[in-house]
């Protein structure tokens, strides 16, 4: 049997170091890892084509209804925790903004650097596309300030990037881009902004530690969506990934685990 697991593209580069690190403890496992946005998983999930589906958001409850109408019953585990950082190149002077100022910025309200403290350089606006589980959540968690009611969108002029790696290659080359990350994909190459809730601060920067403490103001849920309750070698594989070696792997790639007293 091949444990097929699809899904989160943030998700993807733990999902393989976990499906590798498994493989050479148990060399009879099969595990099959791809990507494709959260979306994307979990609609293989609602289509019974995979085993678990890896999500960096929530699943939907119509979502749990279309797979519940084809016969399958969504298990959720949280599996890890993650931060969204805010990235800028580094040469911008800008270390710090409000959720406010960064709502304002991705709905097209500031078009400009210096309105918040920056140089006179227009503000080029990376996202992940519209399938991205990170997408879904820097909309309702930012840009629209985690209000239901709030119907806000993403300016137009917002790129849109297939992969964490293209924003993070974009905000390295592009002086006016400000973009947002899992914290695993953030290199040293390119500037953390730190975040506030108000102008008042503190302002945090994003980081496993502050994620931990429950300071920083921009964190998630990282989830793994099984097809029913797990049975046989998926009951395992995902006790495994539960367990201490692979919450490890979570620390090394720059999550956070989803125990505080995880090693």
């Amino acid at each position: 049997m091949t444990i097929q697991n699809k899904g989160s593209d943030t998700m993807v580069n733990l999902a393989l170091a976990w499906a590798e690190r498994y493989q050479a403890l148990y060399p009879e496992a099969r595990i099959a890892v791809t990507g494709g946005g959260s979306g994307t998983g979990i609609a293989a999930l609602i289509n019974n084509n995979v085993h678990l589906a890896n999500a960096s958001r929530r699943i939907k409850d119509e979502e749990i209804a279309s797979a519940r109408a084809n016969g399958i019953d969504p298990q959720e585990y949280i599996i890890a925790h993650d931060a969204i950082a805010i990235i800028v190149h580094p040469s911008n002077p800008v270390d710090q903004l409000t959720l406010q100022q960064i709502s304002d910025i991705y709905s097209g309200k500031i078009t400009n650097w210096r309105e918040v403290g920056g140089e006179d350089r227009p503000i080029v606006r990376l996202s992940r596309e519209t399938n991205s589980g990170t997408h879904v959540y820097f909309l309702e968690a930012v840009v629209r300030m985690n209000d239901p009611h709030n119907r806000t969108l993403f300016s137009p002029d917002t790129l849109l990037l297939p992969s964490s790696e293209g924003i993070g290659a974009e905000v390295r080359l592009n002086p006016n881009a400000i973009g947002y990350d899992g914290l695993g994909y953030v290199t040293g190459d390119m500037k953390i902004v730190a975040v506030g809730l108000d102008a008042a601060g503190p302002f945090w920067p994003a980081s496993v530690e502050l994620v931990t403490s429950g300071d920083y103001p921009i964190s998630r849920d990282m989830f793994i969506y099984a097809a029913g309750v797990p049975e046989g070698p998926v009951a395992v594989y995902l006790a495994w990934l539960m367990g201490p070696e692979a919450q490890k792997i979570v620390l090394d790639l720059g999550f956070v685990p989803y125990q505080a007293e995880a090693p």
